[in-house]
């Protein structure tokens, strides 16, 4: 694991307002977020503050060091979703439920496939989340 100094890391963790920059899943609910290299150091990502980005360990845990997946829709090979320069909202939204992403284009599709963002325990959990008021993020 590459260092991270602590201004850089407080910086990453403040930008992403406490929640996870892929899923948005918000730090009150799973209490621990990761700092993922979005452009992983083993394929030449450096760690400064613009490949940075906050994850769930269950989205990290499923990135790995893949930055590219397939859209299930187009069979295209498409590059993942990159907080830093893409927006959130311009890929993804909630379904009415708000217990499931939804790929708005290839690339928003290709990962929700690659972090199984809609895992059926993750569904489950967020089911609860909404019930709570917790989720989906405002």
């Amino acid at each position: 694991m590459a260092y991270i100094s602590k201004e850089i890391h407080k910086h990453v963790f403040e930008r992403a307002k406490g929640l996870c920059e892929y899923c948005q899943t918000a730090q009150k609910i799973v209490i621990s977020l990761e700092i993922d290299h979005i452009l992983p150091i083993s394929l030449g990502g450096v760690t400064h503050s613009d490949n940075l980005c906050v994850a769930c360990g269950f989205c990290n845990q499923y990135k790995k060091a893949v930055i590219k997946a397939r859209d299930p829709q187009t069979n295209t090979i498409q590059p993942l979703f990159n907080p830093r320069q893409q927006n959130w909202n311009d890929h993804f939204k909630w379904d009415e439920s708000g217990t499931k992403v939804v790929g708005l284009t290839p690339v928003g599709r290709a990962t929700i496939e690659q972090l199984q963002m809609n895992h059926p325990l993750t569904v489950n959990a967020r089911q609860l989340w909404v019930i709570a008021g917790w989720h989906p993020p405002k």
